[in-house]
């Protein structure tokens, strides 16, 4: 699949950069776009929510699959995956948003405001999102 058939069943697409595109998320409620769509050079997408839903609530709220992402195999195809790392930048801006999710939570913390659940779950999900990022760094994972 092209990311151009994706993107033709997303609303408020925007492009970013070559190959790069927001839009509002499906899965949930949104305001502004927190979608990131990315379509590499081999043809794979990449499907990032900022709003914390996962690429597979993403992918069935417009009758996709996880399969749909990669492109096609060809017959006789026995390659071994080829596992690149993820870009720097890319992975510096996730950190980043978790890291202000959990700098945005003890600061109301700090100030005696209690946290409704639903802040609590997303920091709870910004904590294991952030110590996921140090066990691929260590190798643990």
């Amino acid at each position: 699949m092209s990311a151009h058939k994706l993107l033709s069943l997303l609303r408020g697409v925007k492009p970013t950069g070559p190959g790069r595109w927001v839009s509002l998320c499906p899965a949930h409620e949104d305001k502004r776009p927190s979608l990131a769509i990315r379509e590499l050079p081999d043809a794979r997408i990449l499907v990032h929510c900022f709003g914390c839903c996962a690429t597979s609530e993403v992918l069935a709220a417009v009758g996709l699959t996880m399969e749909d992402l990669f492109p096609e195999r060809q017959d006789g195809y026995g390659g071994a995956k080829e596992r690149r790392p993820w870009n720097a930048i890319d992975v510096l801006r996730c950190i980043s948003l978790e890291a202000l999710i959990v700098a945005i939570a003890a600061n109301n913390l700090a100030k005696g405001v209690a946290l409704p659940e639903a802040d609590r779950k997303r920091l709870q999900l910004a904590a294991a999102r952030l110590q996921a990022a140090m066990e691929v760094a260590n190798g643990d994972a």
